[in-house]
């Protein structure tokens, strides 16, 4: 189990880190505002590798019958390498490429409040919130949760719903 674990959670968190560096640089390139459809669809990619882990450990290893908990376990510790890699290259890209995501994120809601019309003092309330999220996400600590919160999500349910499909019980025979 460790190896289908280590070798599917790693090609996860390359397949997700990668996108989100490309998804990164295209959308500060470009000023596209896609960049959290690309982020999450590149999440649903890299955990498609989830269910393919379930089932080729379950067919391989277990002669075809699995567990519920055990598919989940696999999925799981899969998740939880593929976001670690993910927040790990997010950690670098933020510190050392884009020390000043939060004040740009803020301005991008900003306008895209002030364009929907919105009145002063929504506005006002959304700056404060803003200005808030900027000096915290500057600590470290809140912007590995922030990052943990973004993919982990996604990872736990793909799955959940793989677990639910490969499981398979063990048929007992007919008398």
């Amino acid at each position: 189990m460790k190896k289908t674990v280590l070798v599917y959670g790693l090609i996860s968190g390359l397949i997700v880190a990668s996108l989100m560096v490309v998804n990164s640089i295209y959308c500060s390139e470009t000023g596209n505002n896609i960049g959290m459809v690309l982020g999450y669809s590149s999440m649903i990619i890299a955990f498609s590798l989830i269910f393919v882990a379930i089932k080729n450990y379950r067919d391989k290893f277990k002669n075809g019958v699995i567990s519920f908990g055990k598919a989940f376990q696999i999925g799981f510790l899969i998740t939880l390498i593929a976001s670690t890699m993910y927040v790990l290259v997010w950690q670098i890209e933020y510190n050392f490429f884009m020390p000043d995501f939060a004040e740009k994120y803020g301005a991008k809601i900003l306008n895209d409040l002030k364009a929907s019309g919105a009145g002063h003092a929504e506005i006002e309330e959304k700056r404060k919130e803003m200005a808030e999220f900027a000096i915290m996400y500057k600590k470290p600590l809140y912007n590995i949760l922030m990052t943990y919160a973004e993919i982990l999500p996604v990872g736990l349910l793909v799955t959940l719903v793989s677990s639910l499909i490969v499981k398979r019980k063990v048929k007992k025979a007919e008398a």
